[in-house]
């Protein structure tokens, strides 16, 4: 009667989980389907009352006048300039600091970690002014440098935590027996350390690029050239003075999420794998 009792407790606790899970499922993916039917249809079904999940006459046009009226591909190449220059920058300079901060003693180390944990309390909008007088001083506004340079700040901080946490999964030893055996402090690093890292460095990346490519208001203020402008400032410049095109702004928006769905399938495994990294203490 027990086991029976608990099978049947174990039955009832899992269908609930499942249900909720269901229901968060759903919650979440109602606003997608939606931008997914709305890019489809007419201009006319799009304010139709009561509103159409399924538009009656299906069509692609909004995404043929993104390539053909806007300046669309102009933006989504600003977008891949920049957000991969983040991601390349942001990835170096946080497995340096990594294996700096894990296999060197140095004074300061606390505090140096402490300084970068501090840098992500602050509001970014604080950072708006003094960036913006900084890239004009040295020219670099309306430049992808000026934008790459302002999203690393943003991104490196908490990409270095990550790896930091990561490197210290690594046992010394490993760098002890490269050097014996004749490496370089860099040949051990770049050869011995380095690939044992492609979790974080998959965190890292997928952070650096999801941050890059959504940023919006550094890039409206910092960005008056037409043809540097981003994908989000694309889109938001589909909203009209007179009207708002909501199936072409819809096409824009599931145009723009493609890359990072892409990204998270390919790398979800060391994503998650990177996240939980250093959890538990061996």
């Amino acid at each position: 009667m027990k086991t029976r009792s608990l099978k049947k407790k174990k039955i009832l606790s899992g269908i609930g989980t499942y249900t909720v899970l269901i229901v968060m499922a759903v919650i979440v993916l109602i606003p997608i389907l939606w931008m997914v039917s709305t890019s489809v249809k007419l201009e006319s079904e799009t304010i139709t009352i009561p509103p159409q999940w399924i538009p009656d006459h299906p069509t692609l046009e909004s995404y043929k006048r993104l390539w053909s009226e806007y300046p669309f591909a102009v933006y989504f190449k600003n977008s891949i300039i920049i957000s991969l220059g983040a991601v390349i920058l942001s990835v170096g300079f946080s497995c340096l600091a990594g294996y700096g901060v894990t296999r060197f003693r140095f004074r300061g180390k606390q505090s140096f970690l402490t300084f970068l944990l501090v840098t992500q309390m602050f509001p970014s909008i604080m950072m708006l002014i003094p960036y913006y007088k900084v890239l004009s001083t040295y020219q670099l506004k309306d430049t992808y440098l000026g934008m790459i340079l302002v999203y690393i700040s943003f991104t490196i901080p908490f990409c270095s935590w990550m790896m930091v946490g990561f490197f210290k999964t690594i046992p010394l030893e490993l760098d002890e027996a490269a050097i014996i055996d004749g490496c370089s402090r860099w040949r051990a690093f770049r050869q011995i350390v380095l690939p044992m890292t492609l979790p974080g460095i998959s965190s890292s990346a997928i952070y650096a690029f999801i941050t890059a490519w959504n940023e919006y208001m550094f890039a409206q203020i910092l960005i008056n050239n037409p043809e540097l402008k981003t994908v989000p400032l694309g889109i938001a410049e589909l909203n009209g003075f007179y009207k708002i095109l909501w199936n072409d702004m819809m096409a824009a928006s599931v145009i723009a999420s493609l890359p990072l769905i892409i990204l998270f399938v390919f790398l979800q495994k060391y994503f998650i794998s990177g996240l939980t990294a250093g959890a538990v203490k061996q």
